[in-house]
């Protein structure tokens, strides 16, 4: 099963080490570092599902990290880790392109919650609202629309969900549990014949040679090139 990958950037070494023991017990992959300037180096090296920075952070606080981070592309959600409890600070923080904030002293179950919350969600920190698919098609994330030759053509919910993680995961094999965890809530039932109708579906629109079936793993999505 594809692991998400989490960078985690935490200058507290006991906090850090708990912190990606607690993730990687519960079947994620963990990158850990403890300052602003290991924090960017990692961020270009290799992209990430999702972000847990701490605000007070040395070298780079965590403001000025993920603010650089959105400017040069980078569209993995965010959730600060921060004692800081001021509207100030949170109009700062989600200004700079957070999705989310964890108060610290934090129970590791809320944590969980938060993280498996936003994973479940198809967050774009772009500058566009429309994400090119190919010459002729992009993808309206703000309106959950294709728009192909200029013609609209919206998405069922579904649909919208899975178009947004094959196009996060371009040209990787998501197997299908990591599909079924993302696409349907916790107390949704996955269904393996409604997944191939939602491929179907999107195959009919973006053309079938666009998503490839791998057998007996998965899906991958072919960008163009």
């Amino acid at each position: 099963m594809n692991k998400a990958k989490i960078l985690v950037v935490e200058d507290d070494a006991n906090l850090n080490e708990t912190i990606a023991e607690f993730l990687e017990e519960e079947g994620y992959e963990v990158i850990s570092v403890y300052d602003g300037y290991e924090a960017q180096e990692k961020l270009y090296e290799s992209p990430y599902d999702l972000l847990l920075l701490d605000v007070n952070i040395p070298k780079i606080n965590g403001f000025e990290l993920l603010r650089e981070a959105r400017e040069n592309g980078v569209a993995a959600p965010a959730i600060y880790i921060t004692s800081m409890n001021s509207v100030d600070d949170l109009e700062k923080g989600f200004g700079s392109g957070c999705d989310d904030y964890i108060r610290k002293p934090f129970a590791l179950k809320e944590l969980k919650i938060r993280v498996d919350t936003l994973l479940k969600r198809s967050f774009f920190h772009a500058s566009s609202e429309l994400m090119p698919i190919s010459k002729e098609i992009a993808y309206n994330i703000k309106n959950n629309e294709l728009i192909i030759d200029g013609k609209t053509i919206g998405l069922g919910n579904k649909e919208s969900k899975l178009l947004k993680l094959f196009m996060k995961h371009e040209n990787e094999v998501i197997v299908h549990e990591r599909i079924y965890e993302y696409l349907w809530n916790f107390d949704e039932e996955p269904s393996d014949t409604a997944l191939r109708t939602y491929i179907k579906n999107l195959r009919k629109i973006i053309g079938k040679d666009r998503i490839v079936s791998v057998k007996k793993q998965g899906y991958k999505f072919i960008a163009e090139k």
